[in-house]
C-alpha cells in the first residue's frame, strides 16, 4: 500500500512557518505526549457542513465544495470510503476517492497534519477531535503535489472532483430569469450549488469578497400577498454570516408561523444564513452548479439521469493547436468532435427560458411566437488536465473555451475525416462557451435536433495543454471524433512513369561508372543538380541531405545502392511530391506551415489518424514550425514504403496486416 511521504520542499515550509508534525501515532498515547489530540476520531457521530471550516490556507472554494458534499451522505461515502477509524483497524493510513478526468481514483495519505501552538493550521471541524475533512484536504493536496497549490481556485473545480459530474457558471445580473428555479431543481437533481460573492471585503452586512459559499437549499415564504424567494447559503468558514433581510436576528421572521420559523431559523453562528434572491443577485456574481453522472447518481435519480460521452485530447503546438478565432488559418487545425441530437427534452409545464432552460444557443433560436420549438438540452464541459500541479512551476490555467457549428445536412456525408475541415469557416456557428482561464469551462446549450460540431481550442494558437471533453445530455445523442481512417490512396503506391530527360539519364550514368548503380552521396549529388531547375523558383531552395538520401536507399533500391530502374521510380515520386509541396508553399519560401501537412499528406494520397498525424508533424517541423521540401520528400518516402509493404501481408480481412517477427523487424527499417 502506497503511503504518503511529504516533499522536501513542503517540509522546508513547515519548519519555516513554525509548523509541528503529528507524526505517525499508533496509538492514543502518542496524542497525549504532542499534546495535540488525546481522543482522536475520524467522524464524530455524522460528517455534516460545520464539519469544514477554513484554516490559514486560501482554498475557500474547496472547502465550500466539501461542505456542500456533506448534504448528500450517498454522494460523500463514495468519496470518503466508510469503515475508517482511529481505533478499529488502525493502521496510520486513510483512504479518499477523487475523480480525474475520466476515472476515480484511490489515494492514500497518513494520518500527520500541519501543526502550529497545538493548533490545526488548516481545515478543521467545530468538534476539535474530528479529522475527516482535515484529511479530505490532506488527500486533495496530495493529489495535485502540494497544499500550496491550493491556494486559489472555483468551487466547480473541486465539485467535478468529488463526484465526476459536469460543472457550470451562471453569470449573474439583476434581471436574469429563471435563476431561483434554476437553482432549486439543481438542488432537486443532488447537483451541488455554489456562489461567488461580489461585495467589498467585510462589508457591514457580514458577506465576504470573492468569497466563495455554499447553497443549501431555497424556500418560498409568503407575507400577505407577496411571495418572498428565499436562497440558503454558508460560509466554510463556519463564521461571519450575513446580517441583511432575512439573517439570523432579522424581524422578518416573527412575521412567519411558527412552525415554519422553527423549521428554517437556526439562530447561532455556524456561518450558515439565509437571503432574499433580490439581495443575492445584488451581492454575487456568479453561481456554480455540478450535475451529476449517471454512475453517481445511481439507476434511479431524482430529477432524471444524463447520458454522457467523453474523449480525451490534447493541444500540440504546430499541429492542432489553433487558437480561437473561427477566423483565423489555423483554426481549423483544432480537434474537432461531432454531435448528433436526434431526441427533444420532454416538456415542462413550469418550464421558464433562463439561465437553466434557455440559457446557451435558446437566445439564438428563441421559443416560436405561438408555441415551442422542440430543443435539445446539452451539457458541454472542457476541463484542462493536471495542470494545477504545474503551479509549483510557475505555470497557470490556459485560456480555454469551445464553438458549437451546426452541420447542414446537405454537408453531412462530406464530414468524415479532416478533408473537409476547408469548410469549417462557411458553417453557422450555433453557440460558443465563453473563453477563460479555468480548469473547467462549461456551457449548458439548447439546440435544435440536428448535427454539430464542437471545436474546442486554446485561446492562443500553439498553447499546449490536455484535456478532456464531455457531453452530457438529457436525452439520448451520438458523439464521434472526427477522425481519418489510415489508408493511402492506389495512386500514391503505384510507380508514376516519367521518362528521363536524356541529359539526366547521362548524367546518372556518368556518377554510376561501372557499377551502373549510386552510392548515398553519389545520389545526393545527383538530386542537387536535378531538382535545381523545378527549385529556382524558391526563395530558399533546399538540397536532399545524405541521411535522406540513405533513407531512399532503402526505400526505394536495394538497401546499398540505386540501380537507373530505381532512380526512375524515385524521380516520378520526387515530381509528384514536388507538385504538392509547392502547392502548400505559397510564398515560394522553400517552406511550408506544419498545420498544413496532413493537408500536403492528403493531397499526396495519404490519409492518417490525429495520432499518426500528430506523431509525424513533431518529428518533422523545425523550431519555427515550419517543414522543408527535404523534410516532406523523407515523409512522403517513408509513408510510401511502409503503405507498400503492408499491402503485401493484407490478410484476415480488409485493412487487417499480419505480420511475422521477420517482416515486423523489415517493416521497422523504415521507420
Amino acid at each position: 500500500m502506497d503511503r504518503d511521504r511529504d516533499s522536501e520542499a513542503e517540509t522546508e515550509r513547515r519548519d519555516t512557518m513554525g509548523k509541528r508534525e503529528t507524526g505517525r501515532p499508533r496509538d492514543k498515547e502518542r496524542w497525549r505526549h504532542r499534546e495535540f489530540c488525546a481522543e482522536p476520531q475520524f467522524i464524530c457521530e455524522d460528517m455534516s457542513r460545520t464539519d469544514v471550516c477554513q484554516g490559514r490556507l486560501g482554498n475557500c472554494w474547496f472547502l465550500a465544495a466539501a461542505a456542500s458534499l456533506t448534504l448528500y451522505p450517498r454522494l460523500l461515502c463514495r468519496v470518503v470510503a466508510p469503515g475508517q477509524s482511529f481505533q478499529d483497524g488502525y493502521a496510520g493510513v486513510f483512504h479518499f476517492q477523487l475523480w480525474q478526468f475520466g476515472s476515480w481514483v484511490d489515494v492514500v495519505v497518513d494520518d500527520r497534519l500541519p501543526v502550529r501552538e497545538g493548533k490545526l493550521m488548516f481545515v478543521r471541524s467545530h468538534q476539535r477531535n474530528e479529522f475527516w475533512a482535515p484529511l479530505l484536504e490532506k488527500a486533495y493536496a496530495k493529489l495535485h503535489s502540494s497544499y500550496e497549490v491550493m491556494r486559489g481556485g472555483h468551487m466547480n473545480e473541486a465539485f467535478v472532483d468529488f463526484t465526476g459530474g459536469v460543472g457550470e457558471v451562471i453569470y449573474l445580473r439583476q434581471d436574469i430569469p429563471g435563476l431561483f428555479s434554476a437553482v432549486r431543481r439543481a438542488l432537486a437533481k443532488e447537483s451541488l450549488v455554489g456562489a461567488t460573492a461580489l461585495v467589498r471585503y467585510r462589508t457591514e452586512d457580514g458577506l465576504v469578497k470573492g468569497h466563495a459559499y455554499s447553497v443549501t437549499g431555497t424556500y418560498k415564504v409568503t407575507l400577505g400577498f407577496t411571495k418572498v424567494r428565499l436562497l440558503r447559503l454558508r460560509n466554510p468558514w463556519g463564521r461571519v454570516e450575513w446580517t441583511g433581510a432575512w439573517s439570523d436576528s432579522c424581524p422578518r421572521w416573527d412575521a412567519l408561523p411558527a412552525e415554519w420559523r422553527d423549521a428554517l431559523l437556526v439562530k447561532k453562528e455556524d456561518g450558515e444564513f439565509w437571503m432574499e434572491l433580490k439581495d443575492f443577485l445584488c451581492h454575487f456574481n456568479t453561481v456554480q452548479i455540478c450535475s451529476l453522472s449517471p454512475e453517481v447518481l445511481g439507476p434511479s435519480p431524482a430529477g432524471g439521469g444524463w447520458h454522457i460521452h467523453t474523449f480525451q485530447g490534447r493541444w500540440v503546438r504546430g499541429f492542432n493547436s489553433g487558437g480561437s478565432q473561427p477566423g483565423a488559418e489555423t483554426f481549423w487545425t483544432n480537434p474537432q468532435f461531432r454531435l448528433t441530437l436526434l431526441e427533444p427534452d420532454e416538456e415542462e409545464e413550469d418550464d421558464e427560458e433562463g439561465p437553466w432552460g434557455g440559457w446557451g444557443a435558446a437566445g439564438a433560436w428563441g421559443p416560436a411566437r405561438g408555441g415551442r420549438i422542440p430543443k435539445c438540452t446539452v451539457l458541454l464541459s472542457l476541463i484542462q488536465r493536471n495542470r494545477r500541479r504545474l503551479r509549483a512551476q510557475g505555470l497557470t490555467y490556459l485560456t480555454v473555451g469551445f464553438h458549437v457549428f451546426q452541420i447542414p445536412e446537405e454537408l453531412l456525408g462530406l464530414w468524415d475525416s479532416p478533408r473537409s475541415r476547408e469548410l469549417l469557416p462557411g458553417l453557422l456557428r450555433a453557440d460558443r462557451s465563453p473563453f477563460c482561464a479555468r480548469r473547467d469551462v462549461s456551457r449548458r446549450c439548447r439546440l435544435r435536433p440536428g448535427h454539430y460540431l464542437v471545436v474546442p481550442s486554446a485561446a492562443r494558437a500553439g498553447d499546449e495543454a490536455d484535456f478532456t471533453l464531455r457531453v452530457f445530455s438529457e436525452r439520448r445523442h451520438t458523439a464521434v471524433e472526427i477522425d481519418d481512417v489510415i489508408s493511402a490512396d492506389l495512386h500514391a503506391l503505384m510507380v508514376p512513369y516519367v521518362p528521363l530527360e536524356l541529359g539526366l539519364e547521362q548524367l546518372f550514368q556518368e556518377l554510376a561508372g561501372e557499377e551502373e548503380a549510386l552510392s548515398a552521396s553519389q545520389l545526393q549529388t545527383l538530386l542537387s543538380i536535378a531538382l535545381e531547375p523545378a527549385r529556382a523558383h524558391a526563395q530558399t531552395p533546399g538540397e536532399i541531405g545524405l541521411r535522406t538520401c540513405e533513407q531512399l536507399l532503402r526505400c526505394f533500391g536495394n538497401g546499398q545502392s540505386f540501380t537507373l530502374h530505381h532512380f526512375q521510380e524515385l524521380w516520378g515520386h520526387l515530381l509528384e511530391w514536388q507538385a504538392t509541396f509547392d502547392k502548400f508553399d505559397e510564398d515560394a519560401s522553400g517552406t511550408m506551415n506544419s498545420y498544413e501537412l496532413r493537408l500536403a499528406l492528403n493531397a499526396a494520397g495519404f490519409h492518417l489518424n490525429n495520432q499518426l498525424t500528430q506523431a509525424l508533424t513533431s518529428r518533422y517541423r523545425d523550431s519555427r514550425l515550419r517543414v522543408d521540401f527535404e523534410c516532406f520528400v523523407s515523409c512522403a518516402a517513408q509513408l510510401t514504403c511502409i503503405f507498400r509493404h503492408c499491402s503485401r501481408h493484407l490478410e484476415g480481412g480488409e485493412g487487417v496486416v499480419c505480420l511475422t517477427r521477420r517482416q515486423w523487424v523489415e517493416l521497422a527499417t523504415f521507420v
